[in-house]
């Protein structure tokens, strides 16, 4: 599946937007683009849902007014966290549920991805370049993602998701 994508490279006013700088568009609310989760399949839930979005990622949506770490998750869990210092607390919880599928940045060195990836999940589809995300409004963003993104799997039904998604990249199966 053909995944809108940008180049290594990208450009807001005329700077380059690489992985080691931080875009500030004064939100953590990035969506992830419609066309990844509709090639996953259907999600149970979202813990971790912007505020306002304009399509769904789940059945059921927990927004940062709900506070997702704290409600029960149940079935099938599709998790995109707030990135930075906040993301390990996320991505623990979803090891502890152990069902379902998120989307982070492939920083494969790092102590959360050796913790909550390399040593507790069951697959991982490294994406095909860099994707875009959307804006709450439903806009892509006028630059790429910074960095390369991968899809890290759960429980034996998402390394599945994530080998019929058509989504380009290379699938890694850990376990």
């Amino acid at each position: 599946m053909q995944i809108p994508i940008a180049p290594e490279m990208a450009t807001k006013k005329g700077k380059a937007v690489t992985s080691h700088e931080r875009v500030d568009n004064g939100t953590e609310e990035w969506l992830t683009p419609p066309a990844i989760i509709r090639a996953l399949g259907e999600f149970d839930l979202d813990p971790c849902a912007p505020v306002v979005r304009p399509w769904p990622t789940a059945a059921q949506h927990f927004t940062i007014y709900d506070n997702g770490l704290i409600q029960p998750w149940h079935g099938r869990v599709w998790l995109n966290p707030p990135y930075g210092n906040q993301a390990i607390r996320w991505m623990r919880r979803l090891v502890a549920h152990g069902d379902g599928i998120a989307l982070l940045f492939a920083r494969t060195e790092t102590q959360m991805f050796f913790e909550s990836v390399w040593d507790a999940a069951d697959a991982l589809l490294f994406m095909r370049g860099r994707i875009v995300f959307h804006r709450v409004s439903g806009a892509p963003a006028e630059f790429n993602a910074g960095a390369p993104t991968c899809l890290i799997a759960y429980g034996a039904r998402n390394v599945d998701a994530l080998a019929a998604s058509g989504i380009e990249g290379k699938l890694v199966k850990l376990k």
